[in-house]
């Protein structure tokens, strides 16, 4: 199948960069996804083709990229994004994981889904409107989820004739309300999605600007520090015991490590048991390795013959997560039946899983004012709140700021098996 231009030179051993967007309506969102995935020569003659076929069908008067990722057809008639969608280009600088998030304020669940993984994340503001409510809401999202990148996106600056003042207005006032957030690193890029300013390269419409492009900073923006790699965690996912005659005494244990280095001779322990050993060898699908890291997926083989089964963590002597039961947590809800003080439910951290009990409504908070409701008694669909719970089990948990991964955990309704909530870990004991 023939891409639109010859394809970009092989991408091998490059970085993975996952960045999510989000938006109120008509922003821009997926019409700036389609930009990125057309002027990267990341989609196919055939989707093109569609494409234009499908905007011609609509009466537009250009090709309308935001066909692209608006995959769902009844999404495109209504012309709004109401899914979270994802897609996946790649530069000869690096690889991308796009979540397209919703921006519906009652889709609010969605972006905490797409935006949960993420190391970056753009939300666009349009230029005309500047700040609006849902602008505040995706920005606190961002800081409350600890994605470590932020870009402010200033879309449809062809509409305000490519004003620096507009854009500056815009600017400054989104950075006085992130600076109440965790926001550790924002970037204002002035674009226009439509005709591809600043996406790709630096436009001639605004030489009042000196920033690089958007696809230049998504190229370039430093995310290997993001990790946590002083502490070691390593949630076991399965234990491997083959059965043939001549490995018979290999004990394995393989997972994903989320956080920290781990090397070969390392002295280790593991939870909840407390029975330590040291590492005999790092396993990885390529062949044993000296040491991993965050994210890799491994497998572990220690000098002792150890207890381990799914579930527990492999970590420091002298650097260990909590082994708490009594859990403070910031919750987004996401069902439409609310959540209440005496309510039980399941929920599944790392490779654990137990029951909770929600013990205690703390507060819930408006996330456009940050004001807290210390009178709230339940949590409705897309608040967002702090709750005390008591789980079953004990979980081997970080706070949410210090490790994503071992901070965070989720919330399932067992009559239903649908996932209700997810959840950041401020406390644990």
């Amino acid at each position: 199948m023939d891409t639109v231009a010859t394809k970009a030179p092989m991408t091998h051993n490059m970085g993975l960069l996952r960045f999510a967007t989000a938006g109120s309506v008509d922003d821009g969102k997926s019409t700036l996804i389609g930009r990125l995935l057309y002027d990267s020569k990341s989609i196919f003659t055939d989707q093109l083709e569609s494409v234009e076929r499908t905007s011609q069908e609509r009466g537009d008067e250009y090709t309308n990229l935001a066909l692209l990722t608006d995959g769902l057809r009844a999404e495109r008639e209504q012309g709004i994004t109401i899914d979270v969608a994802y897609r996946y280009f790649a530069t000869p600088r690096r690889k991308f994981i796009i979540a397209d998030t919703p921006g519906h304020i009652q889709y609010t669940r969605n972006m905490v889904t797409g935006a949960s993984t993420a190391d970056l994340a753009i939300v666009l503001v349009d230029a005309r409107k500047g700040l609006v409510e849902q602008s505040r809401r995706h920005a606190f999202i961002v800081s409350l989820l600890r994605v470590p990148h932020l870009v402010l996106a200033v879309n449809k600056m062809d509409l305000v004739d490519w004003s620096e003042e507009v854009f500056e207005e815009i600017s400054h006032e989104f950075a006085a309300f992130a600076s109440k957030l965790a926001i550790p690193d924002l970037t204002a890029i002035p674009i226009s999605a439509l005709h591809g300013d600043n996406i790709v390269s630096r436009s001639e419409n605004t030489p009042w600007y000196e920033g690089s492009s958007l696809l230049h900073h998504l190229e370039h923006v430093h995310i290997a520090s993001d990790r946590n790699l002083v502490d070691v965690r390593f949630p076991v996912q399965y234990v491997i015991r083959p059965q043939s005659l001549q490995h018979a005494d290999y004990r394995g244990y393989a997972g994903q490590i989320a956080g920290g280095v781990l090397k070969k001779g390392d002295e280790v322990m593991v939870l909840p048991s407390g029975l330590t050993s040291r590492i005999a060898a790092i396993e990885t699908a390529d062949g044993p390795v000296a040491e991993a890291f965050a994210p890799m997926s491994v497998t572990v083989r220690l000098e002792d013959e150890l207890d381990v089964s799914r579930g527990d963590m492999i970590c420091r002597p002298h650097n260990r997560p909590a082994v708490a039961q009594d859990i403070d947590a910031m919750i987004c809800w996401m069902a439409d039946t609310p959540l209440v003080p005496g309510q039980k439910l399941a929920i599944k951290h790392t490779t654990r899983s137990a029951r909770a009990l929600v013990k205690e409504m703390q507060y819930k908070l408006d996330v456009n004012s940050l004001h807290r409701d210390e009178s709230a008694t339940q949590l409705d669909l897309n608040d967002v709140g702090r709750v005390r719970l008591r789980t079953t089990a004990p979980l081997l948990a970080d706070e949410y700021r210090r490790n994503r991964i071992t901070g965070g955990f989720i919330l399932v309704d067992e009559s239903t098996n649908r996932t209700v909530g997810a959840g950041m870990i401020t406390a644990a004991s």
